[in-house]
């Protein structure tokens, strides 16, 4: 998919700027809002967006709500029913154990949000209290990115062919899109392009997005990461970066929501301090962000984490913005992270806290993860097979 340019773009924090943000473009909705979350909980933030999209159904706005049948089955019949009653299209994507197709553990991962095929949110953040700046819970981090414009039309575009196999019709564009587009200030414009990874629909455009920015790299790479497990391909080209003269640091997570995955992340720690790459441990709460920038030109933001899951068994959408002033800015945000709220991780360090046992623990983690993986894409060829 081609870079589009008439694109206006803000970062966006996860937790209170995200929350903030979120009701205040549903409210100002006209026509359609559509929602596809990976998470959706009908927590204290669940509700509370939930109580806000029907009030938007009441104004006639139509929205339609997908969330995944695997991470969001929590959500009660009850809240269900409730959005239901307010006239919102809601279903499930592709319910574990319950889909006819059977794709044993596909993941719905994206987290998208576009209003009126004119704004639209893309990110790592999901619909829960954990991804929210609540009393004395700080949010997990994480970014999402904000675009207005040509890129905001084609998510409205993917969105609604998320639910042309339902009875549902799904919206039109707005009549004045044209005049909405005509009206972002060229001093705004921005280049940016979707990029869809489904393994089952054969399309790898994240993967290819990474793949260019590790290939193409000349200055630097800076990766902030929730479970990062590249495949050998995207080892090859980071590492041969990274020895090739770009400076490569790695953002990764210093507590993680998932053990096995973090043990199994630190098993490669080794290969990559050999290959001149820098890894830094976030300290401030639980990372889960998504995001990478090279050579302060280039930028890729969303759902995806650079690991054989991602790119094997899940559809994942991210933006990638090709801007040098806004590349600077994110570049700026995350070597400001790395210095205030992470812990570099060196040789002497690193050798020095793993003992025989951990580092058994890391490779058994890391030949798990494989072995889950394997198993994911075995149901995945059968059924791509007969489809």
């Amino acid at each position: 998919m081609k870079f589009t340019f008439r694109n206006k773009v803000k970062l966006i924090r996860g937790g209170k700027e995200y929350f903030s943000l979120l009701p205040e473009l549903i409210n100002a909705a006209k026509f359609s809002v559509h929602l596809q979350f990976y998470i959706f909980n009908d927590d204290q933030t669940g509700s509370m967006i939930g109580d806000v999209l029907i009030n938007a159904a009441r104004r006639n706005v139509q929205i339609y709500f997908i969330a995944d049948g695997y991470a969001s089955q929590g959500i009660s019949k009850s809240f269900i029913t409730k959005l239901r009653n307010a006239g919102i299209y809601f279903r499930f994507f592709e319910p574990l154990f319950r889909s006819n197709r059977f794709y044993f553990g596909r993941r719905m991962h994206k987290k998208v949000v576009v209003i009126d095929g004119k704004h639209a949110l893309v990110g790592g953040i999901n619909i829960s209290d954990k991804y929210n700046d609540l009393p004395g819970k700080p949010a997990w981090m994480d970014y999402a990115l904000y675009v207005q414009g040509e890129a905001a039309v084609l998510l409205f575009e993917h969105c609604n062919r998320m639910w042309k196999n339902s009875t549902i019709q799904p919206p039109k564009l707005p009549e004045d899109i044209e005049d909405f587009l005509q009206g972002i200030s060229p001093r705004d414009y921005c280049s940016v392009r979707v990029r869809v990874n489904d393994w089952v629909r054969r399309r790898n455009q994240i993967w290819r997005s990474y793949f260019e920015l590790f290939n193409n790299s000349q200055r630097s790479i800076v990766i902030m990461c929730s479970y990062f497990l590249p495949g050998w391909e995207l080892r090859w080209r980071l590492g041969k970066a990274a020895k090739g003269g770009a400076r490569v640091q790695i953002i990764l997570a210093g507590q993680s929501d998932v053990a096995v995955t973090k043990n199994a992340e630190r098993y490669l720690y080794a290969w990559m301090l050999r290959n001149n790459i820098e890894i830094y441990e976030y300290q401030s709460g639980v990372l889960h962000a998504k995001i990478a920038v090279m050579d302060e030109h280039r930028v890729t933001v969303g759902s995806y984490n650079v690991n054989n899951i991602s790119a094997h068994a899940s559809i994942e959408l991210n933006l990638d913005v090709r801007n040098k002033i806004f590349a600077q800015f994110v570049k700026n945000d995350l070597e400001e992270i790395i210095e205030k709220d992470c812990i570099k991780v060196t040789e002497e360090n690193y050798s020095a806290s793993e003992g025989i046992f951990k580092k058994l623990l890391q490779f058994t983690s890391y030949l798990f993860i494989k072995i889950v993986l394997k198993l994911f894409t075995f149901y995945f060829r059968r059924d791509s097979e007969t489809t």
